[in-house]
């Protein structure tokens, strides 16, 4: 049986600290899944990896020309 993938959802680190007792880490997904139900239902959450940028202090590079 074929099943839809189902959707991630990131999350910030404290947010996951606090779900921490209602779901477990999945090494197979790379993100954590509701304990005891988790395999086959329930949301799955990923750690938010997007970091705030800061002000880049170089030169600009995005548009140099080439040659």
């Amino acid at each position: 049986m074929v099943r839809a993938q189902r959707p991630r959802h990131y999350v910030s680190r404290p947010a996951l600290a606090l779900l921490r007792p209602l779901f477990r880490y999945s090494l197979s997904r790379d993100a954590y899944v509701m304990r005891v139900i988790g395999n086959t239902r329930g949301p799955v959450l990923r750690r938010e990896r997007r970091n705030t940028e800061r002000e880049h202090a170089g030169p600009e590079r995005r548009h140099l020309a080439l040659g």
